[in-house]
């Protein structure tokens, strides 16, 4: 499973970032890669409108809000 946080570095950004590292965690996920865009064109060319934004094998799932590690395994568990 490949998870792209998308940002341009901001705090919200960095929040994200965490929480999915703290979701990973609670499913117990290490086989899964985890990493940040930042460059505009590559956030964009992913259709995400709004940062951040969590996008798991190409396909954004949320944009705009950081979510609880919580919310985030959620929605990782069936994937």
């Amino acid at each position: 499973m490949k998870l792209q946080v998308l940002g341009m570095g901001c705090t919200k950004c960095a929040k994200l970032f965490e929480s999915v590292k703290k979701a990973l965690e609670i499913l117990e996920r290490s086989d899964a890669e985890l990493e940040k865009v930042e460059k505009l064109a590559d956030i964009a060319a992913m259709g995400a409108m709004l940062t951040p934004a969590l996008a798991v094998d190409g396909e954004v799932l949320f944009a705009g809000r950081v979510p609880s590690p919580e919310e985030i395994a959620d929605l990782l568990k069936n994937r």
